[in-house]
């Protein structure tokens, strides 16, 4: 199901994401597609929030990275494929693994997810 909302400010969306954090399960998928700073990692910073994530482990853009991985109430993996342009770069990193695990996946440029990805 897609869900369309907008924010107004980075604390609104802070606050949205925190809502949302609250609210989500070991298994849960969220994807997240937008242009460059349109504020998904500021959603993701919301949802850490929602899910207890210490303020020490401050989250940032997984860019470089590409997967970091945070401690809360479940497990946050916070994933951004904006790299990856070969989706066997893709099956590289274990994704689906990571997506089917007992964690919560928060996936930035979700766009880039080869088809079939989300759907098992």
């Amino acid at each position: 199901m897609m869900v369309t909302i907008i924010t107004h400010s980075p604390e609104e969306t802070r606050f949205l994401g925190q809502i949302l954090g609250k609210t989500l399960i070991p298994g849960m998928v969220i994807t997240l597609d937008g242009d460059l700073g349109s504020g998904k990692t500021t959603f993701v910073q919301g949802i850490g929030k929602g899910l207890d994530i210490s303020e020490n482990d401050y989250i940032t853009s997984p860019t470089y990275n590409l997967i970091n991985e945070y401690s809360g109430r479940h497990c946050l993996f916070h994933i951004d494929l904006y790299r990856l342009m070969d989706p066997l770069e893709i099956d590289e990193l274990g994704l689906e693994e990571i997506i089917y695990s007992q964690g919560i996946s928060a996936i930035e440029w979700a766009d880039r997810l080869p088809d079939k990805t989300l759907t098992s």
